[in-house]
């Protein structure tokens, strides 16, 4: 039964794990995608290049895309956490776990809702050219 209860443990953290994947990689394509659009807006601001609405674009489309990739993966996290409580109550009624080990709050999940955040404000500021990034 302690088995049990500490696979329930293993199994969470493991859920972490790749909610901080999902962070990474979409922090990495948030960065890249905004510094893009920073270099090019500001070549073109100088008269420095002509025709630099492409590569802007992209910039937009990356951090689209990691955006996009954190949501999912958000979604997917608190989805996957609310089955497995659900699984751990089924099994304490059934009497295969005893102890009750409640799961502290996820700080990966709140660094995940900071870094959406901050893409959010970053595509705000791409598009509309308002927000702290102006």
């Amino acid at each position: 039964m302690r088995r049990t209860g500490m696979s329930f443990q293993r199994t969470r953290l493991s859920s972490e794990r790749t909610l901080m994947s999902a962070i990474r990689t979409s922090l990495s394509l948030i960065s890249f995608g905004f510094t893009i659009y920073q270099v090019f807006q500001k070549l073109a601001g100088e008269k420095v290049i002509s025709g630099s609405a492409p590569a802007r674009n992209f910039g937009v489309t990356l951090v689209l895309i990691g955006i996009a990739m954190l949501a999912i993966g958000i979604v997917y996290h608190v989805l996957f956490m609310r089955g497995l409580r659900a699984e751990r109550v089924a099994m304490a009624q059934d009497g295969l776990i005893h102890a009750e080990s409640l799961f502290p709050p996820s700080m990966t999940l709140v660094t995940a809702g900071l870094v959406l955040a901050l893409g959010l404000l970053a595509i705000v500021d791409m598009v509309f050219h308002v927000g702290p990034f102006a």
